[in-house]
């Protein structure tokens, strides 16, 4: 479950410009305010059926945005390489500890990488 809901927040940060007005406040009810279906379908004064639809339809058309457009797939790979390339430069750091030059220009690369990652 707490996958799914990370999932969906990626989702949503991608794509949620692209739903409609009321498609993003249920979303943003559900899954971030943490209200229950009928609590949303009391403010909305729609059946929690109705909610349950307009959730499930939400989620779908961001799966379908990431399906044809891949942008939250392309985002965690570059994570993720970003990643193993910090790795390798602390370990060329850690190898290289005596050859001064070297370690300071690995230090200034490291300190790149570390400002994209925040």
């Amino acid at each position: 479950m707490f996958d799914k809901m990370i999932e969906i927040s990626m989702l949503y940060d991608f794509y949620g410009q692209l739903l409609t007005a009321k498609q993003k406040e249920i979303l943003k009810l559900y899954h971030e305010d943490n209200y229950s279906l009928s609590e949303i379908a009391e403010e909305y004064g729609i059946s929690r059926q109705g909610v349950h639809d307009a959730v499930k339809k939400a989620e779908k058309a961001l799966h379908e945005y990431e399906n044809k457009l891949g942008l939250v797939e392309k985002f965690m790979e570059t994570e993720d390489a970003v990643s193993a390339i910090d790795v390798q430069i602390d370990e060329l750091i850690r190898e290289n500890s005596e050859n001064e030059k070297l370690r300071s220009k690995l230090m200034d690369i490291k300190s790149i990488i570390d400002r994209i990652n925040e």
